[in-house]
């Protein structure tokens, strides 16, 4: 089915054109990536698609059965409302079935017996339960709790999570022909929720056209990818890899192809200032195609620019050492003696759930935090450069050019030479034309990048960066990767960006909670590996030590349940599980009877084909709930 048609699309601010006369074609089943630089019209394009932003000149045409929905950067939502009432907003009749069960059966809450007899009958009616266990498995897996809290008093990480989840939910419920558009949906998300999100977004077979930094989610998702690059639009179909391998030999091609304009051009300049004011007609549409070469040689070739050698303060000796550090916040124990003597040039990842203190664990090595108790000592010749979440902070507006030459003039390589403010500023994509733009004019993804940059330009030689690419482009990750690979300083990386981590750091530290710290060596992906492995360990063990003893392996499940009791919530969802799954396989049954009868008509195959896909995967999704409360029982 043909979602979406955009024919010659123009959008400019003020006098900067954003994208020229683009034009392509969502079809159902898409799953696109659209790429480009911060500042460049992605999130415009996006709000233009879901009718929040109107183009300067084109159309955009979206079939009328087709229901967009849209997860933007910044969520919008009621922060005086609950979370409940913010993520159940929209006035349908299960969806309020489901918000006032919910609210009714939340842990904590004593409910009304009478009225959740009603909610119940009311779910009943509606048949709204197979929903309800989607909102659990969403609201479950973004770790979303305690529903009845105003969403003004969570975190921006939080309310993106709570975004999300209402984003999903929607989907969910909509069942038919949707067009998911997200902006960077992975941002504020731990690895477990990624891949998570991966999974989901799969199954849901829904169409989709994200922007994201996560190299890995887009190649795990995506399977196809849009750019945007000097104001035109490529497409490529395939993985993250292949559009690296079409971009490079697009741009050899271009580069060739300007060349020869060039060369071209200056003939023809020739030829014109040597032409009477009076042209014939054959030498008037030779002047014509002059304006055409002159426009092609005119075309600016992104070349690759980083070869920085640079001049780092000088490290000493003695780095960075911690010595029997302990910090707690109440009973949240975040360190617990941490020993550990820092090496030049090292590069240490650190990652874990969140909450459990890995940002205060910089902010102690940075000093804005002390110990409990324990030493930690910093080198005399420590320079630090923490690039933070809280972004860049200037005190009065001015321009970027400004900004960055306040911190220096000149940026010192290790041969000796300088690098300008103004080249630095390029390196980073900081074109000449954008560096007299006011700071406040940028996009919330090139405030980032100038954060970033002043941070480097301050010539550190131990990085701390904490979440450094969440709002970035993936040019301007491409360039950040480069430079700190080839940076002979220490740095340390909290991300959860697996391709990142995984081409930067040499080991890990892992917060495993309760102040216990791993130190992992090797990259993210081989941790995460080594951690599947062990949890499969885990859930092998106590089968193989108590199958010799089969009364123990009653014995033991009672045990470890002892303290466990089931809610009347579980009870009831254990009792409607066991109804579901004996319709759904009465069904699978008729079905499969129908389709080996050899009496069907072709027509009706298809969707019975289909409906046994979906039957198939509920058996599946429920028959795993119902084992997870049947422990309880």
């Amino acid at each position: 089915m043909h979602y979406v048609t955009v024919e010659g699309l123009t959008k400019s601010f003020g006098t900067k054109p954003l994208f020229r006369d683009i034009s392509f074609h969502i079809e159902e089943g898409d799953k696109i990536a659209l790429v480009a630089l911060n500042g460049t019209g992605k999130s415009t394009l996006l709000r233009i698609l879901c009718g929040k932003d109107v183009p300067d000149s084109g159309k955009v045409w979206i079939h009328k059965d087709v229901t967009v929905v849209m997860l933007e950067q910044q969520a919008d939502f009621d922060l005086s409302k609950t979370v409940i009432e913010n993520i159940f907003n929209h006035n349908n009749p299960v969806l309020n079935a489901i918000k006032e069960y919910e609210l009714l059966t939340e842990e904590g809450h004593e409910p009304d017996l009478d009225k959740l007899t009603d909610a119940i009958a009311k779910m009943d009616e509606l048949n709204a339960w197979h929903f309800d266990t989607k909102v659990k498995q969403i609201l479950g897996k973004l770790n979303i709790h305690n529903l009845d809290q105003p969403v003004g008093s969570l975190s921006g990480g939080q309310q993106k999570r709570v975004a999300l989840a209402k984003v999903l939910i929607e989907i969910g419920f909509e069942h038919k022909h949707v067009l998911l558009i997200m902006d960077e949906p992975t941002n504020h998300l731990d690895v477990s929720m990624i891949e998570w999100l991966e999974n989901y977004l799969d199954q849901e077979r829904v169409t989709l056209l994200l922007v994201t930094h996560d190299r890995y989610f887009l190649d795990s998702v995506c399977n196809e990818v849009m750019e945007l690059d000097q104001e035109q639009l490529f497409i490529y179909k395939g993985d993250y890899e292949n559009y690296l391998e079409k971009k490079a030999a697009r741009e050899e091609s271009e580069k060739s192809s300007v060349d020869k304009a060039r060369n071209l051009y200056r003939k023809e300049l020739e030829w014109m200032r040597k032409q009477p004011k009076a042209r014939t007609t054959k030498s008037k549409s030779r002047q014509d195609a002059f304006y055409e070469v002159k426009e092609k040689a005119s075309t600016r070739v992104a070349e690759q620019q980083l070869e920085l050698n640079v001049k780092m303060t000088r490290l000493g000796g003695k780095i960075l050492e911690l010595k029997k550090v302990y910090k707690s916040f109440g009973d949240l124990k975040i360190l617990k003696g941490m020993d550990y003597t820092f090496k030049k040039g090292e590069r240490v990842g650190i990652v874990g759930k969140n909450g459990v203190g890995k940002s205060t664990f910089l902010n102690m090595l940075l000093g804005s935090e002390q110990p409990d108790s324990g030493k930690i000592n910093v080198g005399e010749t420590i320079v630090f450069g923490n690039y933070s979440q809280t972004g860049l902070v200037v005190k009065e507006d001015m321009r970027v050019i400004e900004f960055v030459k306040n911190i220096a003039e000149n940026f010192p390589l290790a041969d000796g030479t300088k690098v300008s403010a103004a080249q630095f500023l390029e390196l980073f994509l900081f074109p000449a034309e954008k560096q007299y733009t006011y700071i406040s004019k940028l996009s919330g993804g090139e405030k980032r990048r100038l954060h970033l940059l002043s941070i480097l330009f301050r010539n550190p030689n131990f990085l701390v960066l904490d979440e450094p690419t969440n709002d970035l482009d993936l040019p301007t990750l491409s360039i950040l990767e480069s430079f700190l690979q080839d940076f002979q300083g220490c740095v340390i990386i909290v991300s959860h960006d697996r391709y990142f981590m995984d081409k930067l750091v040499e080991h890990l530290f892992v917060f495993e909670g309760d102040g216990e710290i791993r130190d992992y060596p090797g990259n993210y992906t081989q941790y995460r590996e080594w951690q599947k492995e062990e949890d499969k360990k885990k859930s092998a063990t106590p089968k193989k030590e108590i199958a010799p003893e089969p009364v123990v392996t009653v014995a033991v499940p009672a045990a470890e349940n002892k303290g466990k009791k089931m809610s009347f919530k579980e009870k009831r969802e254990l009792e409607l599980l066991e109804k579901e799954i004996e319709k759904l396989e009465t069904e699978k049954k008729n079905i499969e009877a129908s389709l080996s009868s050899g009496e069907l008509a072709f027509d009706k195959m298809e969707p019975m084909t289909h409906r046994i896909g979906e039957i198939i995967e509920l058996l599946d999704e429920k028959g795993m709930r119902w084992l997870e409360l049947s422990e309880l029982s």
